[in-house]
């Protein structure tokens, strides 16, 4: 006698959602209430004049990871130096803003010891533990070890984009620090989110809401959105998206001159030397493409700032 498989109604649901895949996260996400709205031309106007931050790029920790994540080896460019596939060496960073009326406040955060010595009490889920090399990241500096030598109390972080290598310090974040990410940055769903969606929830546990800058249209269309975010000249968000969609880099005007923090625009020198976007990590690679060149044009035109990559001096 045959017997016939009953399926569940609710079945196929679940199959579509299966295939929609999640957000990042489902932490609270806020409209940000920090910076207003700017333009490149504004940007521009002030961006050789030295200004008030002191600025410090910490290397938290070292690693190693594939060439063809970082870079796409399949570009012409990449092809023509017969660059193959290894393992890269890069850098963890986070980097010390420090303003001299609104205080201190981290871009990305760097390596949380927590994250290395238990990953799992820290709230790295067991299937991220089994697929993402953890014990190869060699710890410099840990975020609690930066926290503990600010003069004062850490203000916010500024993030570039919500990739675990860039929240890892979040355990030793305290409570009552402002994030503020790119906007879009938690809204796009897919289906590797399915992984990692958990663990970065957990890293924003007890944490206060996101908050999203509030980009506009740039009216000379060199980006695709700016916020003065202290509205005093000194710290510019730029969103360029492609890497996430949310991706930002931060353009900082220290008391030595302009320094650009690109996020995973371009992860390596390589990268950005020759306009070649990142590899298998990047999710839409012309738009990065187009925003990794955005910010070398600004660069050509004014050749005192200082590039500050993603993963590599």
């Amino acid at each position: 006698m045959k017997t016939k498989l009953k399926l569940s109604p609710a079945l196929p649901c679940f199959i579509i959602l299966l295939l929609q895949g999640c957000t990042p996260t489902s932490h609270t996400v806020e409209t940000s209430q920090l910076g207003r709205t700017s333009s490149s031309a504004e940007m521009e106007s002030v961006i050789d004049q030295p200004g008030p931050i002191q600025l410090e790029t910490i290397n938290s920790a070292d690693w190693s990871v594939p060439l063809s994540g970082l870079l796409n080896i399949n570009s012409p460019e990449a092809i023509q130096a017969g660059l193959k596939d290894h393992a890269e060496p890069i850098q963890i960073y986070a980097h010390l803003l420090k303003h001299p009326q609104r205080g201190n406040y981290l871009i990305d955060t760097g390596v949380s010891r927590k994250l290395l010595d238990d990953p799992g009490k820290a709230g790295v889920g067991w299937l991220i533990r089994l697929v993402m090399p953890l014990q190869g990241i060699r710890l410099n500096k840990s975020t609690a070890d930066i926290l503990q030598g600010l003069d004062g109390r850490l203000s916010g972080v500024f993030f570039t984009h919500l990739h675990l290598d860039h929240i890892s310090g979040m355990p030793d974040i305290p409570v009552d620090a402002h994030l503020y990410m790119g906007a879009n940055e938690s809204a796009e769903s897919n289906l590797q989110n399915m992984l990692l969606q958990g663990t970065v929830d957990r890293f924003f546990n007890l944490k206060p809401p996101l908050q999203e800058w509030s980009f506009q249209a740039d009216p000379q269309h060199q980006f695709e959105g700016i916020v003065d975010i202290f509205a005093d000249g000194s710290v510019f968000a730029i969103s360029v998206p492609g890497h996430t969609p949310g991706s930002t880099a931060y353009l900082v005007r220290t008391t030595l001159g302009p320094v650009l923090l690109t996020g995973d625009v371009s992860h390596t020198r390589w990268g950005w030397e020759h306009a070649v976007e990142p590899g298998t990590y990047t999710e839409d690679h012309e738009r990065n493409l187009k925003n990794l060149k955005s910010l070398k044009n600004l660069v050509a035109k004014h050749p005192k700032i200082e590039v500050r990559l993603g993963h590599q001096p």
